[in-house]
């Protein structure tokens, strides 16, 4: 399995030559999708098989950035912003009977619609812990303020994608919630103790266990002074694969967000060097993926595995 050890995203509703070429050729790893790719579902089927097509392969990774709420890549299908996970979070505080029948209803639901266009990855749950007087990039995408309810039903949201047959993407590996900027902007320095962010913000991703997990763009003084968890060979031996005790596909996020202060080129090597094994470009943009595409490397022996582990699973 010689594939290029990136996720990218694509410009618009339909493969253009230069991706078509791409995908091709340099084989990525996987296409993420968003609303700017979506036009209603027949469409969408139509460009997920083309995808599929031109990679000679039925299971080809492809994601999808539908959490529900503020982030709700599907919403030309189907309306789904009233349905945060922070929505979630306080059904189940209120009525926990309800909340499960509720729930499973509405995973089961958004999975019908992305199997049905062949989408097999989802990049939920979130598991930030809210945490007050932080910078709203979380807000209601989290379940809760209380890491054991973000971990129950972060569980909650594997088993019941993962029982439809759809990986999960937990994120923002270590934990993201005590962040007063927006990473996508800016570079969120948390000065928090250990003792704290191993008792609530790391708790619902040592719970949790998943195929994949993403990156947090955010400084951790206590570990790391200098580095993001997604550059910081720290945070991720020590904190994400031991503390932790993540097994699966590490992928960072998006390597085009400003908390990241070098070029993409050295933003994807730094990553890949610190213990990321897949690298995510979100924008588009074919002259940036052309130029990732000659220095990222295949993917190692390591993702060869999990990434046969995951077409095991879709069965």
């Amino acid at each position: 399995m010689r594939r290029k050890a990136i996720i990218f995203g694509i410009k618009g509703t339909q493969l253009t030559a230069p991706e078509r070429y791409l995908s091709k050729t340099k084989k990525p790893w996987g296409i993420i999708l968003f609303s700017r790719n979506i036009n209603d579902l027949f469409q969408l089927k139509y460009l997920v098989n083309d995808i599929k097509n031109c990679a000679k392969d039925k299971n080809y990774p492809i994601l999808i950035d539908q959490e529900g709420g503020q982030i709700s890549r599907l919403n030309k299908i189907i309306d789904l912003s009233f349905f945060s996970q922070s929505y979630f979070g306080k059904l189940y505080n209120k009525d926990k009977f309800f909340f499960k029948n509720y729930y499973k209803i509405y995973v089961d639901n958004v999975c019908q619609i992305i199997k049905e266009v062949g989408i097999n990855i989802n990049t939920v749950p979130v598991l930030d812990v809210r945490r007050k007087n932080s910078h709203n990039v979380i807000g209601n995408r989290s379940f809760s303020t209380d890491c054991k309810v973000v971990s129950k039903l972060g569980n909650l949201c594997i088993n019941l994608y993962e029982k439809n047959k759809i990986g999960t993407v937990i994120k923002h590996i270590p934990g993201h919630g005590l962040s007063t900027c927006d990473s996508h902007y800016n570079l969120p320095i948390i000065k928090t103790k250990k003792t704290e962010l191993i008792k609530k913000d790391f708790k619902p991703f040592k719970i949790c266990k998943s195929l994949f997990a993403m990156t947090a763009h955010v400084i951790y003084s206590v570990y790391d002074p200098i580095f993001t968890a997604t550059h910081s060979k720290i945070i991720i031996n020590d904190v994400i694969r031991k503390y932790i005790g993540f097994k699966g596909l590490l992928i960072s996020d998006d390597i085009s967000m400003k908390a990241l202060k070098y070029g993409l080129k050295e933003n994807a090597i730094k990553a890949l060097d610190a213990g990321c094994n897949l690298i995510l470009h979100c924008n588009g943009n074919i002259k940036e993926m052309s130029n990732l595409v000659k220095i990222v490397p295949t993917i190692d022996k390591f993702t060869q595995k999990k990434t046969s582990d995951f077409y095991k699973f879709l069965g």
